[in-house]
């Protein structure tokens, strides 16, 4: 029996630095034994010598209320854990785990904004420095650094950390973050040096759309830091940013988000001695008196994982196209930059422009709007040159690459991949190969976007924190990823960004007046829920308990004594795939339905997070309210019959899955949304909204075998189509990419939005079978729903307690299921032949029948229904191939327009689209294959 200990909040993955004085901690034990459930446990802490001791009665293990004094800034402790099952085995102790306390104390801050004395340019890039001598032994050196902007520091000419794009991005007039540095070993006895690279980022930036992009936060970029120095002798000195510091331009001569990054060589800052910035004796005459600026907020430590350089592609392909430009091809849309490596003559500019996809064979810049997404670097001349932009961030799967000096050898660039770095904890995997790389597009789309804050795209003018996104994709992040310290850090943010109440559409909100949205301000109640639900995170609720109640205030005064949310603007069911490329929000569903049920839905949480809380007035209050809005919703919104006003599928949904509608009309709902389904030939037909709900509300109502049909669709639109045209990532649109290779006409085109991603929820939850029945998976639900024509499928998730898995597999007549619960958790585990019962910890296996519907047996013919044609893929791809081959615009013609119904014959459809000699072509191709499945089954009755 092992046990290792964790910090479950305050510390960035990876991190011993917590960010207060009481981190909540937890610990996972790992054990043979089966059915394992904790009886106890003992948490020892050791601090200045000397030991705290705390015991633990029950199966409490995660997520536990700090236990001891509060830490003190700087104390640095050593925690370990030792636990008892309820079979009364003790194990051993744990490796301690070190915990650093991070944050400042009261009053500490005193360190001024800095930063060029008077810019030769808009948001100029600058480097600062400062001498200081260090007159003994040193016991420990902490530095704490923040900008308006992004930095790194130096110290003898080594960079403090890994870290990139630091601070990271927050609502900087009220909240901004400070890095906490242990730097003991990069100082000297003697004259030491400190050295900031600074560039402006997200504070500098030109936010808004097209004529009305302005910056907002800062002109230029601002640093402050102050470094400790505690000494063997129990003295101590700050260093402290002010105007005795010096600054310079140097070679990062232009850096911006949207523009790039220029760099010079020629400028390096070296002295003829050959020292750096960063190394005390370089001469810096000729560099000017650093200015003190407008002082900065007092910042807090970090909670959120750090950002890092994570992963490098090498090119797959040099492509040359068709005007004569050199290409690279990484394989992969990604997120970050180049590094290159190059000789040639000094003053020669290497440039870079990137972009995600190609169009008819070169660059697809139009989706980057303003963005020009261009690095470029100036030679020194000096030999082999390595070079990498440092304060910018491109989307990009293919790289233009113009001024290479000779031959371009592929193996010089590198793609350098950045996000913030969290842990993963979440694997699928199917037997279907192009299912599983739509899950690997929907973890690249979560590794693109989660870059110090949930982005809705990386890669043109934009790249904002909108809340309809993450609101919609949360519970699948939260399965691949441990995205607790990220989102709890957001909605930080988002809690100040709102106004009387009301969610801005993207937070940090740079767009101007916060507006009511929905979908979009639920991100305020039901991120919060997810991370309760996933983590057992109380903490977050309560802290966001006071944002979580103010929206749902806001939305009771909108809607008013009706009690429904109406008549205002809405994004909708924004995307759905039927909406103009210039008109998103025209969605088949009304969009006073989607703002009503979210009414619902957030009023409803806020009830919820009340009553976890113990605030039972408030709790009883507030479901008040929400029936009352779900009775309005019915009474307006939904027929006896069971049939939506909006006749759409996102409707349906809605009332299915947000439990809006009584459980005495879900098969009602659920019969109308898989007919509309069945209708569009099983294409996709929601947007933002309803797609990550459908599959859910399909299988609810038992409909699994339509929710393979759309789930396993690859014409467009569907999940698959993007698949099927090389995409690595999910798109922003269903068809951000024409079949004709060309890029979807709209304005707003990425190829890098995780948003339509959510439907990895249901991979995780219902095609593998796990999930969690409890807060945090105290229990896991393990529930597999085996889809027809897969041979397999699985799921993996990194739990507070330790990995779980569920998992199914076909073995002839037999469907083979398999379990690992972690210890101290147990599962409600329910089969596909609908055994149920409960687990304890271990691995498990069950076999049972395999329901499969067989395949089709059925005669099909010119007179089949136009439904039993869509229900029978064999038949429909047929016909598909056949007018394809007669003529291919008929045949798109009648793939995307017919509607699939019991009402029509299959001869009566194809008369406007194909003539006699077609016709009769498709007749005697279905009877063809109706002999052959009439032999088939002669065959496997005599066997």
């Amino acid at each position: 029996m092992t046990t290792v200990p964790h910090i479950t909040t305050d510390a960035p993955h990876g991190s011993d630095v917590v960010a207060s004085p009481a981190p909540e901690i937890g610990w996972r034990t790992a054990t043979d034994a089966a059915d394992w459930l904790q009886a106890s446990a003992e948490v020892e802490l050791t601090r200045a010598g000397e030991i705290w001791t705390h015991r633990v009665e029950g199966r409490a293990s995660t997520r536990i209320a700090w236990p001891f004094p509060p830490l003190a800034p700087r104390e640095e402790v050593s925690l370990r854990v030792r636990v008892t099952g309820q079979d009364g085995a003790t194990g051993e102790w744990s490796a301690p785990r070190r915990v650093v306390a991070g944050f400042l104390g009261d009053g500490e801050w005193r360190a001024a904004a800095i930063g060029l004395p008077s810019p030769v340019g808009t948001a100029q890039p600058a480097y600062l420095r400062s001498e200081f001598d260090v007159t003994g032994a040193v016991a420990r050196a902490t530095l704490y650094a923040t900008a308006v902007g992004v930095y790194q520091a130096a110290l003898g000419g080594v960079d403090v950390d890994d870290q990139v794009m630091k601070p990271g991005w927050t609502p900087y007039p009220r909240r901004l973050i400070h890095e906490t540095t242990d730097v003991t070993a990069l100082l000297a006895p003697g004259r030491n040096a400190i050295g900031v690279r600074l560039a402006g980022a997200w504070a500098t930036e030109s936010y808004g759309f097209r004529d009305n992009a302005r910056p907002l936060y800062a002109a230029q970029p601002r640093f402050a830091a102050q470094l400790l120095i505690e000494y063997d002798d129990g003295t101590s000195e700050w260093v402290l940013t002010d105007a005795s510091w010096q600054a310079s331009t140097g070679p990062i001569t232009a850096s911006g988000l949207y523009a790039g990054e220029d760099h010079d060589a020629r400028l390096a800052l070296v002295d003829a001695d050959g020292r750096g910035f960063s190394e005390a004796g370089y001469d810096a005459s000729d560099w000017m008196p650093a200015a003190e600026q407008e002082p900065v907020h007092t910042p807090e430590a970090r909670v959120s994982p750090f950002v890092r350089r994570l992963d490098e592609l090498t090119v797959r392909e040099v492509i040359e196209t068709p005007s004569g430009h050199t290409v690279l091809d990484f394989g992969q849309n990604l997120v970050g930059r180049l590094r290159v490596r190059v000789a040639g003559p000094a003053g020669t500019v290497l440039t870079l422009r990137h972009a995600e996809v190609l169009e008819h064979g070169e660059l697809g810049t139009r989706p980057l709007r303003a963005a020009a997404a261009t690095d470029r670097y100036t030679l020194s001349g000096d030999g082999v040159e390595e070079w990498e932009p440092e304060f910018t961030f491109h989307g990009f799967r293919y790289a233009q690459i113009d001024g290479w000096p000779g031959e371009l050898d592929p193996a010089a660039v590198t793609a350098v991949v950045i996000h913030s770095d969290m842990e993963r904890t979440g694997w699928f995997e199917a037997s279907d190969p192009v299912v599983n790389q739509l899950h690997e597009n929907i973890v690249w789309g979560l590794r693109g976007n989660f870059l110090y804050l949930p982005t809705d795209c990386p890669q043109r003018d934009e790249r904002l924190g909108w809340t309809g996104d993450i609101q919609v994709f949360a519970p699948t992040a939260s399965f691949l990823y441990d995205v607790r310290g990220f989102l709890d850090s957001w909605l930080r943010d988002l809690a100040l960004e709102q106004v009387d109440g009301v969610v801005p559409f993207v937070v940090p909100n740079v767009l101007g007046a916060a507006r009511p949205a929905a979908a979009w301000g639920d991100a305020a109640t039901i991120v919060p829920w997810v991370l309760h639900e996933r983590y057992a995170d109380v903490s977050t609720v309560a802290r966001q308990y006071d944002s979580m109640k103010a929206w749902a205030d806001a939305l009771i005064d909108l809607a008013g004594p009706r009690r429904l949310w109406e008549g205002m603007f809405q994004f909708g069911d924004w995307l759905d795939p039927d909406a103009p490329p210039e008109q998103a929000a025209k969605a088949k569903t009304d969009a006073d339905i989607v703002a009503s049920a979210y009414l619902f839905r957030s009023v409803e949480a806020v009830a919820r997070a009340a009553a976890l809380l113990g605030r039972d007035a408030a709790a009883e209050e507030y479901a008040v309210i929400a029936e009352e809005v779900r009775q309005a919703f019915l009474a307006e919104y939904v027929t006896p019959a069971g049939r939506m006003m909006s006749d759409a599928q996102t409707a349906y949904a809605l009332a299915i899955m947000f439990d809006v509608a009584p459980e005495s009309q879900h098969d009602a709902l659920g019969a109308r949304l898989a007919e509309l389904t069945r209708l569009s030939g099983y294409r996709i037909g929601t947007g933002f909204v309803g797609t990550p709900i459908i599959q859910d509300a399909l299988t609810r109502t038992g409909h699994l075998e339509t929710a393979r049909r759309l789930l396993v669709q690859t014409e467009n639109p569907s999940w698959l189509y993007p698949v099927t045209m090389g995409a690595t990532t999910i798109w922003e649109r269903w068809d951000s990419m024409l079949p004709d290779g060309t890029i979807n006409p709209g304005e707003m085109t990425s190829f890098n939005h995780y948003a339509l991603g959510a439907i990895g929820d249901w991979l995780h939850r219902v095609v593998a079978g796990l999930a969690p029945d409890a807060p945090g998976y105290a229990r896991l639900r393990i529930e597999p729903r085996p889809l027809a024509g897969f041979d397999s499928a699985s799921a993996e998730h990194l739990t507070p307690y330790g990995p779980a898995r569920s998992g199914w597999s076909r073995a002839g007549e037999a469907l083979r299921v398999t379990a690992t619960v972690p210890p101290n958790t147990t599962a409600v585990v329910v089969l596909p032949d609908g055994r149920s019962f409960e687990v304890g910890s271990g691995s498990h296996e069950w076999e049972t029948v395999d329901a499969a519907p067989p395949a089709s047996t059925s005669a099909i013919g010119l007179d089949s229904t136009l439904a039993a044609v869509i229900d029978d893929l064999e038949a429909y791809q047929a016909i598909a191939t056949v007018l394809e081959a007669a003529d291919p615009d008929a045949a798109h013609a009648f793939r995307t327009t017919t509607r699939w119904s019991d009402g029509r014959e299959l001869g009566e459809a194809l008369f406007m689209f194909a003539g006699p000699d077609v016709q009769q072509a498709i007749a005697e191709r279905l009877a063809d294959l109706s002999s052959g499945r009439e032999s088939d089954a002669t065959v496997a009755a005599d066997a």
